[in-house]
């Protein structure tokens, strides 16, 4: 079964897709969501139950037109925020972008290596992964001394461990088994 945050940003996702307005409606989420997120009198607003709705929705609408939001993004505010879902908008923001970016054939990629990756080695990894997923690569690189060497790679749920650390672990079961 879904997620509620999952529900939302699949059917915004879908009317996003519809209308060809995917990086504007991203976009315009983006900035409602830091809003909401640096604003704790604008969260407890919206998640008060002694605010009327009328009430909140004239926050959204003085919100939207503020950001310069479209109809889709204010009327996806307002439809949050009146089934009281709006403490969810941080995960419902997260899994747009997810959504968007799977739909759009983008693998988003974590790269973490033991030393520092020279410019043409975090190209090669970039083109290798996208080879590998047959999608474009977003690689996220960083740094990590306790692997001893190599590299791991988290693309989704699937990890390429291909460290000392693991290897030395490995070799270390196998001689423990023999």
């Amino acid at each position: 079964m879904k997620s509620a945050g999952m529900q939302y940003a699949t059917a915004l996702a879908d009317v996003a897709q519809g209308q060809k307005a995917a990086g504007a409606v991203t976009k315009q989420l983006n900035e409602f969501a830091a809003a909401y997120a640096a604003s704790g009198e604008l969260r407890n607003f919206l998640a008060s139950p002694a605010v009327t709705r009328a009430e909140k929705h004239a926050v959204i609408e003085k919100l939207a037109a503020r950001m310069g939001a479209s109809t889709t993004v204010r009327n996806f505010l307002l439809v949050v925020t009146d089934n009281g879902r709006t403490h969810l908008l941080p995960e419902i923001v997260e899994t747009f972008q997810r959504v968007m970016r799977e739909r759009q054939g983008v693998a988003e990629a974590e790269i973490v290596s033991a030393t520092e990756l020279s410019d043409a080695q975090k190209k090669n990894f970039s083109q290798t992964l996208e080879k590998l997923t047959g999608k474009k690569v977003e690689a996220n690189f960083r740094l990590e001394p306790g692997l001893l060497g190599g590299a791991v790679v988290r693309i989704g749920s699937t990890v390429y461990d291909g460290s000392v650390r693991n290897r030395l672990n490995e070799l270390r079961a196998r001689l423990a088994a023999e």
